[in-house]
């Protein structure tokens, strides 16, 4: 028997292992053919496109709006409830007194997107943005840009001693607090910000939207509301998929307990002869499953698969599962063709025929960033069928379905599968449903291995989680304090962090409190010990202030600062020859293992010497890095060899198939290099030769496909 995954729900029903099953299994596939339990006829009869009637914001939009005239306000409510609406009031009203507002989102995808939404809305020449690869009117009242790019605005205000030229700041998704990579921009975003600029957070429904908002009032001396809203704009339906064919329904009428789940799911799952869903492969069978979603009206829909090639492997198994008219394969190819409009790459992209062809698409990280934008606006536009999608639909793209259908009741979190949470589960199942375009919104589920339907009905009907402290201690982060602030001062910082509040008000009594308050130490002791090593290393002096070094050190902020800075002291980089820089700096911020092995033709001579030279020169300080617990990062040579390959002007094909590399994670990694680029070029008064090189090494990368639009050689004046 397999033993549970760590972490798995306690009870009779448990996760598997990820380990393929022994021996014979007691399973058998049935054919399949459309059929739904009856208790769903009444359900389906909801189905349908709302009466148009004139807009009218709800009740929290309203309260949201009014609450930012005199507060703080964070709003929670499900995606697609309208949250967009409060931020475009809340904007006007500030734009229209003459004031400024800042506009922050996890990501570039969904900042490009309220950008084209803002200039609509107030006129482009109002609007600029800000990102890692997009600087456009940076001195336009109403500025959308990335919460990063948001956090470094407010190191350069503090400073020069001034305050952030803005009157107001919305951030998006504010839930990102509690991300476990990035939630520690956010804290320090919101400890920063100056109390005097109203500050609207919109956030999908998190379980202590409470704490939060008390946590603000105290570091901010100002009040913040808690707006929330709960109601889903569209009802949520949960099904599940009978390998048969057959749709039932999820629950049980009144179910509660063990008994909430349907008595024929029950069945279904509990049974001694389990029935194989699997088509081949190892598969689900999609174009049946499609067929049966067509049969009861119940598409488009998204499907959430745990990896990227499933999500490509499904789309030949959709083929002929659902027809298209004549009409809608030519309007297919029509806005297809204007998509990929001015892009070779992506005119002739290997999946486009299934856009086509089925009206199905897949959207995952391995793909370009052109080409998911491509299949988002055909699904927008409700032109397809079907997407087949990680979890990455999840989180901030505006792509709305009838039905969402998911597979895995768990997910890989980076290094075992654990099961989903119920906010995880809600931003899933947040898709189904279009408001304005639908009555009811269904989330399908389908068993299989990896499907716990106990624990999905139980996350369904549960709070969502709650959202904890992600604040941690960096180089960038100490170097970038200390440019305005004594050690007392950061010191003073740290206790307003959302960790410590958060032990404070857990505390049982006073003596506790008085106890627990000193959490903060332990962030303190970590910046104690960064700072110690920024000594040892002479970015900080003796008096606890930056030195020369430490003043241009502060500028980097990229995920490794010290060893961009120790390059840049020893003048161990390629000046004069952007190509090696570009292969450089990919080492640099490379994350991934990697497989170094490959043929010789494929790691130039000059470029493998620079980098080894390098590697050699930074031993030492790399040794006394990890003598004083920090980690260091391995060079490895095969991301150094494709970004070189590409500057030098390499087809982007070619690339792909000698490295096998996908090319979404090509492109990003080509995105990461140009920003670590960007802020060696920024640093030309001390390093001119690196810096212009730098800057070369950006207009190499930083071209079509990797940025769509971009003329060959000018990606440097777009990134700039």
């Amino acid at each position: 028997m397999n033993k549970p995954t760590k972490g798995a729900p306690r009870g009779r029903h448990r996760y598997p292992s990820r380990r393929k099953p022994q021996g014979k299994q007691p399973h058998r596939r049935e054919q399949i053919s459309p059929g739904a339990d009856p208790q769903l006829k009444a359900v389906f009869t909801g189905i349908g496109i709302p009466k148009r009637t004139p807009f009218t914001p709800d009740r929290f939009q309203i309260e949201a709006v009014a609450a930012m005239a005199a507060s703080d306000c964070l709003v929670t409510a499900p995606t697609g409830a309208g949250k967009t609406w409060i931020a475009v009031q809340t904007i006007r009203r500030t734009f229209e007194r003459g004031g400024r507002a800042w506009y922050a989102s996890p990501l570039k995808a969904l900042t490009n997107a309220m950008l084209m939404e803002f200039s609509k809305i107030f006129g482009s020449d109002n609007v600029g943005i800000l990102t890692g690869d997009r600087k456009e009117s940076p001195d336009a009242p109403i500025i959308v840009g990335t919460t990063e790019i948001l956090r470094n605005q407010l190191y350069d205000a503090m400073h020069q001693g001034i305050s952030l030229n803005t009157d107001l700041v919305v951030l998006d998704e504010a839930h990102f607090l509690g991300d476990e990579e990035r939630g520690v921009v956010w804290e320090e975003t919101m400890i920063y910000l100056p109390p005097r600029i109203p500050l609207l957070m919109l956030s999908a429904t998190v379980g202590n939207a409470g704490a939060i908002a008390d946590w603000l009032t105290t570091i901010r001396d100002r009040p913040c509301t808690v707006v929330a809203e709960t109601q889903r704009p569209v009802p949520l339906y949960p099904m599940v998929f009978h390998p048969s064919g057959t749709l039932l329904p999820l629950k049980a009428k009144g179910g509660r307990g063990a008994k909430v789940l349907h008595k024929k799911v029950e069945s279904l799952i509990g049974g001694k002869r389990q029935t194989e869903p699997f088509g081949r492969r190892g598969l689900p069978p999609f174009g049946d499953i499609l067929k049966v979603l067509k049969a009861y009206d119940l598409l488009p829909a998204i499907f959430f698969l745990k990896s990227r090639s499933d999500c490509d492997a499904a789309l030949s198994l959709s083929h002929g599962a659902v027809a298209l008219s004549d009409a809608k394969k030519a309007r297919i190819l029509e806005r297809v063709r204007t998509l990929t409009d001015g892009s070779p790459h992506l005119a002739r992209h290997r999946q486009r025929i299934h856009l086509e062809q089925a009206g199905v698409g897949a959207h995952h990280s391995g793909h370009l960033p052109g080409w998911k934008l491509v299949v988002e606006n055909l699904m927008s536009e409700g032109l397809l069928t079907a997407v087949f999608a990680t979890s990455t639909v999840a989180a901030g793209v505006n792509f709305p379905a009838r039905t969402v259908v998911f597979f895995n009741s768990d997910r890989f979190n980076g290094t075992e599968f654990i099961p989903l949470d119920a906010t995880q589960l809600h931003q899933m199942t947040g898709r189904a449903g279009r408001r304005g375009m639908d009555k009811i919104g269904f989330a399908l589920a389908v068993p299989g291995r990896f499907m716990d339907l106990h624990l999905v009905a139980r996350m369904l009907s549960s709070r969502p989680g709650k959202v904890l402290s992600r604040i941690r201690i960096n180089f960038s982060m100490v170097l970038n304090l200390l440019l305005s602030h004594t050690p007392a001062q950061v010191e003073e910082l740290l206790k307003r962090s959302f960790a410590t509040w958060l032990i404070i008000t857990k505390a049982e009594d006073s003596r506790r409190k008085s106890r627990m308050a000193d959490i903060h130490e332990v962030l303190w002791e970590d910046f104690l010990r960064h700072l110690e090593f920024l000594k040892e290393t002479g970015f900080v002096g003796s008096d606890d202030r930056l030195t020369n070094d430490g003043l241009w050190a502060s500028q980097l902020r990229v995920d490794q600062p010290l060893l961009v800075a120790e390059c840049l002291r020893q003048g161990l980089l390629p000046d004069g020859d952007a190509t090696r820089m570009a292969g450089v700096f990919a080492c640099l911020v490379n994350e991934r293992e990697t497989d170094d092995r490959m043929e010789g033709r494929l790691l130039p001579n000059r470029l493998k010497t620079t980098v080894t030279r390098i590697q050699k020169k930074l031993t030492g300080f790399a040794r006394h890095m990890k003598s004083r617990g920090f980690d260091v990062r391995r060079f490895y040579l095969r991301p150094a060899a494709m970004t070189h390959a590409w500057a030098s002007g390499n087809p982007w094909e070619l690339i792909i198939k000698d490295y096998g590399m996908a090319e979404g994670n090509l492109a990003m990694l080509m995105m990461r290099t140009a920003d670590n680029l960007r802020h060696a070029a920024n640093l030309v008064d001390v390093f001119p030769e690196s810096a212009a090189t730098a800057r070369e090494a950006i207009g190499l990368i930083l071209k079509t496909p990797v940025v769509e639009g971009a003329d060959e050689g000018e990606g440097d004046d777009a990134a700039f």
